[in-house]
């Protein structure tokens, strides 16, 4: 068994009980454990098995009490339950922390839905995890294809998956981890993530790519950033432009130019609605949906250059940015060249390339 800690300035390293029994009794096992001091407040545990091949076929979970032993505050929670949660399924448990005069998070239930051409057809080969980090931490990786034989299928060959899990706050990106026993070819297209208990926000991650997974080398890791969230009609999406800032806001606003190449090929235009998030060295805009082109009243065609302005807070030197579409229209699909995109308040130019 390994447990994670988080506080409010991080997270441990997985830490191991095998070698940390301090007593034993029967049904009871101490643990004796030292965390970094620099963790700061704990408020979240994820403890499970560190693999479904440990010795261990089955971890029965009774009760959880942990105790700073400088303070004396103690927090104890009663579980009731067995790991892995369900045959080849989740091997995890978490659970926020509360401690004396202190508020807790809430254990919520995410829906994971894959959109993906092949992912059932490969799930007996292929090993895949996700990882989702919010505002409040992430869920550590867990297993998608172990946990397909319980998904529902819809039209457009989405596979839903449940993840339970200490709150998260705000959704900001998924890390994939792929592997496979033999080679073959994993296509995904976006992964939508939102609480079971809301119909609102659900938050987009577009993928879009064709992974090659090969039985001989390592694991493929993917950062997916979040593309936007669908927060509903009673409130802004992020999608949605927001240039009418006053007072300070709009005095230290900077215009940027945006040059959008989009590839000489076919099928290389889209009717989809194109989305743009700038990251730079002091911060990061907010969502700006791409959709008045300074040179035509249809953007993004094949070998075109679309041209747009932004305005947004200064975000200092650029270093990356964020871009894609909601995959709607009737040709959504979409083959980008570069971006260009000029600093109006530094003159400065920077060139992204993307050729995907």
């Amino acid at each position: 068994m390994v447990m994670v800690f988080y506080g409010n300035n991080g997270k441990s390293n997985p830490v191991s009980m095998e070698s940390r029994v301090e007593h034993q009794t029967k049904n009871q096992i101490t643990y004796d454990i030292h965390l970094p001091s620099d963790l700061g407040m704990l408020y979240k545990v994820r403890l499970g098995l560190q693999s479904l091949e440990n010795s261990i076929s089955q971890l029965s979970l009774r009760h959880f009490k942990i105790q700073n032993i400088s303070t004396l505050d103690t927090f104890s929670l009663t579980i009731n339950k067995i790991l892995p949660l369900s045959l080849n399924g989740d091997r995890w448990i978490e659970f926020p922390i509360q401690w004396p005069l202190k508020e807790a998070l809430s254990v919520v239930t995410y829906h994971l839905t894959v959109f993906s051409r092949n992912i059932l057809s490969e799930r007996n080969s292929v090993r895949m995890t996700a990882c989702i980090y919010g505002t409040h931490g992430d869920t550590g990786d867990r297993s998608l294809l172990q946990s397909l034989q319980n998904v529902q299928h819809g039209e457009e060959n989405e596979s839903f998956l449940v993840v339970d899990a200490v709150e998260l706050g705000e959704l900001d990106k998924i890390v994939l981890l792929i592997s496979s026993k033999t080679d073959c070819k994993l296509h995904i297209k976006k992964l939508h993530v939102k609480e079971a208990a809301k119909e609102h926000p659900t938050y987009v991650f577009e993928v879009n790519e064709q992974f090659s997974v090969d039985a001989n080398k390592p694991n493929i890791e993917r950062e997916i950033p979040r593309s936007f969230a669908i927060r509903g009609d009673k409130q802004n999406n992020d999608i949605d432009n927001n240039l009418n800032k006053e007072g300070s806001q709009a005095r230290n606003a900077t215009e940027y130019t945006i040059k959008v190449y989009t590839g000489d090929k076919r099928g290389a235009g889209t009717d989809a609605n194109v989305h743009i998030i700038l990251y730079g060295t002091e911060d990061k805009s907010e969502v700006f949906h791409l959709s008045q082109s300074l040179e035509r009243q249809n953007p993004f065609e094949r070998g075109k250059v679309d041209t747009f302005k932004i305005k947004t807070k200064k975000l200092g030197s650029l270093r990356s940015i964020e871009i894609g579409h909601d995959g709607k229209g009737f040709a959504s699909g979409w083959f980008l060249e570069k971006v260009q995109i000029t600093d109006a308040a530094s003159n400065s130019l920077y060139c992204f390339n993307c050729n995907r």
